[in-house]
């Protein structure tokens, strides 16, 4: 069983490298803005209910964004094991991960953090030629990461696992691999 939280900065490549892993892994990719996309396109109650803070412009707030992946966890295919990517955010969206887990008896196998140089990151985000993705934009957005997610890996510090996150996708895969607990 792997129980994964992925985190790194944006543009960091975690959802390339989720997606790479979760195949190596055998274990489902969540990701918080798939699951928003699916709720909304479905429109499930938890879908209207963030769409109504995302039509005006608000965060959708952790009560509905932990119902999703609570109810996403509970699906046959995470029992084995997930790889979460972008989920928690902050140390209370940890306690209910952990608070999730606890009631399931399990607990997480490790936090893998993408480590990549701020200008690295900031070349990536600028080369995908988004209009909103000014040079100035961007590194705010490097900044709001550094301080919300400080005090998460500080709150896992026991199973946090730091990889390189530069380099091609497959060598950046390899390194999480091979960085992981053994899961015996």
């Amino acid at each position: 069983m792997t129980r994964l939280v992925l985190v790194g900065p944006p543009g960091a490549g975690k959802g390339t490298q989720a997606v790479a892993l979760s195949e190596k892994l055998r274990v489902p990719h969540i990701s918080t803005g798939d699951l928003f996309r699916a709720h909304v396109g479905e429109q499930t109650p938890l879908g209207r209910e963030a769409q109504r803070y995302m039509d005006s412009g608000e965060l959708v707030p952790d009560s509905v964004t932990n119902e999703m992946v609570r109810e996403r966890l509970a699906e046959p295919d995470a029992k084995a094991g997930f790889l979460l990517d972008g989920f928690p955010r902050n140390t209370k969206q940890a306690d209910v991960l952990g608070q999730m887990l606890a009631d399931a008896d399990t607990s997480l196998d490790a936090v893998i953090q993408l480590e990549v140089p701020e200008d690295v990151v900031v070349g990536r985000l600028l080369s995908r030629g988004r209009s909103d993705d000014t040079e100035e934009v961007v590194r705010r957005r490097q900044q709001i990461y550094r301080s919300e997610t400080a005090p998460l890996l500080e709150y896992y510090g026991d199973i946090l696992v730091t990889v390189d996150g530069v380099g091609e996708v497959d060598e950046v895969s390899s390194r999480v691999l091979a960085a992981l607990p053994d899961r015996t």
